[in-house]
């Protein structure tokens, strides 16, 4: 799964790399979490569309926001027949930005955490799927998205057995339009070779903790207490 990652490229870099026109405010986070407003880039009207939703995709037809705690990550494998995630997947995809994931290896002991990236440090972009809800007793209308995850590649096989289904730039488009291709077959691992992992401080697992400190590479015994 993928259940916590950062992204700290300021929005004016965003908007170059990612061709998109909206300025939200994106503030530096090295220690995003579940619930939390995440920015993401989905089709609009005139082109690609940068907004912040929330992360926890709460289907349409949900009861009320708790379901969406459970719904932070999606299988590539199941998202076609999925309930929660079919309409999204017909009609509501989304690019998930990142600079890099954490992933936790089990070892003796206890869990390892580590930050994984694009060697080049670059922004990165989930794939994702976006939903619309509505709270029926108040009206508030609701935005959210999930992360979709595939099988590892090499890199992260010996850490853990699912990864976040990175696109490269060339299928950001194909994604993003339901009619433009199989959409499941552009979620495979992404290429080991242009990504790197290494352990990181056991503070990241407190989602009270934020900053740059979270992403230094450490000794796994040099791991500090929560």
């Amino acid at each position: 799964m993928c259940g916590r990652y950062l992204i700290t490229t300021p929005v004016e870099a965003i908007r170059q790399i990612f061709q998109v026109d909206q300025r939200p405010n994106l503030a530096a986070r090295y220690n995003v979490a579940p619930t939390q407003s995440v920015p993401i880039i989905r089709r609009g009207e005139t082109g690609r569309e940068l907004v912040t939703v929330r992360w926890g995709l709460v289907p349409f037809w949900a009861k009320d926001l708790k379901i969406g705690a459970r719904m932070i990550n999606a299988k590539a494998e199941t998202i076609a027949e999925k309930p929660a995630f079919r309409d999204g997947y017909k009609r509501r995809r989304c690019l998930v930005l990142a600079d890099g994931f954490y992933e936790w290896q089990k070892i003796k002991g206890g869990k390892q955490p580590y930050l994984i990236r694009l060697k080049s440090a670059e922004p990165l972009a989930f794939a994702g799927l976006w939903a619309d809800w509505k709270d029926k007793e108040s009206g508030e209308r609701i935005e959210s998205c999930t992360i979709i995850t595939t099988e590892p590649n090499a890199l992260m096989a010996s850490i853990h057995n699912r990864m976040p289904a990175i696109l490269p730039p060339d299928a950001y488009d194909l994604w993003l339009d339901p009619e433009a291709a199989d959409g499941q077959a552009l979620l495979g691992p992404y290429p080991a070779e242009a990504m790197e992992a290494f352990p990181v401080s056991q503070r990241v697992g407190n989602v009270r903790n934020e900053g740059p400190d979270l992403i230094e590479p450490i000794a796994v015994d040099q791991a500090l207490p929560l």
